[in-house]
């Protein structure tokens, strides 16, 4: 019996052996060639299904080193077949997503309909005073021959004109300087509307740094490290504010009442002309508003001279404007300036002879000592009583005198489209014929006719047309009294504003749309791009080249000329011999 018991037992043995052995071969055979079948290309499902849906029998009762083949990845190649399906989808998700840009905020106040100053807000940095007050304390300083302390009273208006000779009206009259915009234009600024403590919201952010008087002080009998170090000084400060990392400096723009030649000092010579705050690379990025720009160069832009007049309301200029209107002119064209006898390319001294050998012609002679050229009443009384006002280039490219006379209602006539047409193309119309006459200046080199048989030819209710044009452009060609502001002008403070926001909202726009304002953009050919029909994305050949055509000798793209440093130096050494 006991034999018989054992024999059985192995039996059993070997059966329960056979029939686990069989188990496993039909689950590896379910496994491997079953689900496997299904798969059909081995996508990510799979593996996925085996995990969400075991066997619940099998994973109860199998050892652990079974589930670990179970859920074995499946071989590579399936795997990045499962991520060519999912990637793009994933991307295009991304792609669909906006990028931000850290000035978005500002670009969306537009959209808020109920912000009046939606897009419109300007930041002004708190400089130290050492950029801006400081020199106004010390103002006896700012220039060579001038005791500049009282033109910088009355918010850099200077003193309030007497109306002995009644050539002005009663108020809003003052003997400004022709310098003085860096303190007139940051005390308009404080007039402002939308200023704004939040830069995050600014369409622009303004520098109140007195750029102008600070070269004045340092231009004569001082070396370059003095000329240069507040320029320095400046750029370091700014870097190191978080607003200036926003744009890099691309949305800050600052004002300088002088001419641009005057900071584009070209060399470390000291007997170089100027500072170099325009040739700094951080200015570079920066707008700066000058009397003069440069025709080569792409970081600044002509705004008006200050003129005499600077209303405090409405009221005050279109009073003006109908007195303008009803003036009886007896002269036909009149120039008030002095010869240039050391420039033989100059027409000046031609112009002086034609003036003299007029009969319908009115001189206003300008030389050293006293003169009537610095007599606000003299000049705009002749302004006032002539048709035209000639306005050939002075030391450099512009004049004071043209804004004067434009202020009296007399049509200018220039001789150089430097003198306002590429200057000043925020402030007077693209279409120069309206309100002025162009005559080159090689028609008077050459004697092509002379400047009165020119006027002559124009029919007078052309002349009637023009002289309107002028007038209805009073408002903006001047600044009103920084203490005040006007309701429905717009004046040359408001022009510019609005002219830097335009430009940092376009350039924000097209940083988010990866584009460039123009095509092929030549620094060299900045003149021309303002002159530009709107969709013209390319500046070629225009009629004017010949005008700014660089000195032989001078390397294409330095931004600045050697006559042109000469000629801001006798800039200076005439401030106090002809009206520019």
């Amino acid at each position: 019996m006991d034999k018989g018991n054992g024999k059985n037992q192995q039996n059993r043995l070997c059966l329960l052996a056979s029939l686990s052995a069989f188990f496993w071969i039909l689950l590896l055979y379910f496994h491997f060639v079953v689900l496997g079948g299904r798969t059909g290309g081995g996508d990510e499902s799979s593996t996925v299904r085996l995990q969400s849906n075991p066997p619940v029998v099998v994973e109860s009762r199998i050892p652990v080193p079974v589930p670990v083949r179970v859920v074995e990845e499946p071989p590579r190649p399936k795997i990045a077949a499962a991520e060519e399906v999912i990637t793009p989808h994933v991307t295009e998700q991304q792609q669909q997503q906006p990028k931000t840009f850290p000035f978005m905020r500002a670009l969306r106040t537009v959209q808020n309909k109920t912000d009046r100053c939606g897009g419109r807000y300007i930041y002004v940095h708190d400089l130290p005073s050492r950029f801006n007050d400081d020199m106004l304390k010390e103002c006896r300083s700012l220039s060579l021959w001038t005791n500049m302390c009282k033109f910088t009273t009355n918010a850099g208006m200077g003193p309030p004109l007497e109306n002995v000779e009644g050539v002005f009206s009663n108020t809003g009259w003052y003997a400004t300087n022709q310098f003085a915009v860096d303190v007139i234009f940051s005390n308009r600024m404080k007039q402002y509307d939308c200023l704004t403590n939040d830069s995050s919201l600014a369409a622009a952010i303004f520098v109140p740094f007195y750029a102008g008087f600070d070269i004045a002080r340092y231009l004569w009998g001082y070396n370059i490290s003095r000329r240069d170090a507040a320029s320095l000084d400046l750029v370091d400060w700014l870097m190191k504010r978080p607003e200036w990392k926003i744009m890099q400096g691309r949305d800050h723009f600052l004002v300088a009442g002088r001419i641009t030649w005057d900071f584009r000092r070209l060399s470390e010579e000291e007997g170089d002309w100027g500072n170099k705050l325009l040739f700094l690379p951080a200015a570079k990025n920066m707008s700066m508003l000058v009397v003069e720009s440069s025709p080569w160069n792409a970081n600044d832009f002509g705004i008006p001279y200050p003129t005499y007049f600077h209303p405090a309301k409405d009221a005050d200029v279109f009073a003006w404007q109908d007195r303008m209107r009803k003036l009886e002119r007896k002269y036909l064209f009149s120039f008030a300036g002095a010869p240039r006898p050391g420039n033989p390319k100059s027409i000046r001294g031609q112009i002086i002879d034609q003036c003299r050998g007029s009969k319908v012609g009115k001189l206003l002679e300008c030389d050293f000592g006293e003169s009537k050229c610095h007599s606000p009443s003299s000049i705009m009384q002749m302004f006032q009583s002539s048709h035209f006002c000639l306005q050939p280039q002075g030391d450099s490219y512009t004049r004071r005198s043209a804004f004067d006379s434009m202020l009296a209602g007399c049509i200018p006539v220039f001789f150089h489209p430097g003198s306002a047409y590429t200057q000043y193309t925020w402030h007077l119309p693209k279409n120069f014929t309206t309100y002025s006459v162009f005559i080159p200046e090689d028609d008077i080199r050459l004697r092509n006719g002379s400047i009165e048989e020119r006027l002559s030819q124009i029919p007078p209710e052309q002349v009637q047309i023009m002289r309107e044009n002028v007038i209805n452009l009073i408002p903006q060609l001047i600044y009103a009294d920084p203490r005040s502001k006007l309701e429905t002008f717009k004046d040359a403070f408001d022009v510019a504003v609005q002219a830097v926001i335009d430009k940092v909202t376009r350039l924000r726009k097209n940083i988010i749309e990866g584009r460039t304002e123009y095509d092929n953009f030549v620094e060299e050919n900045s003149w021309k791009y303002a002159l530009l029909e709107e969709g013209q994305r390319e500046a070629g050949w225009h009629e004017w080249d010949p005008f700014f055509s660089k000195p032989k000798g001078e390397s294409a793209g330095d931004g600045s000329t050697g006559s042109s440093a000469e000629a801001a130096k006798n800039s200076w050494k005439n401030e106090q011999r002809d009206q520019k």
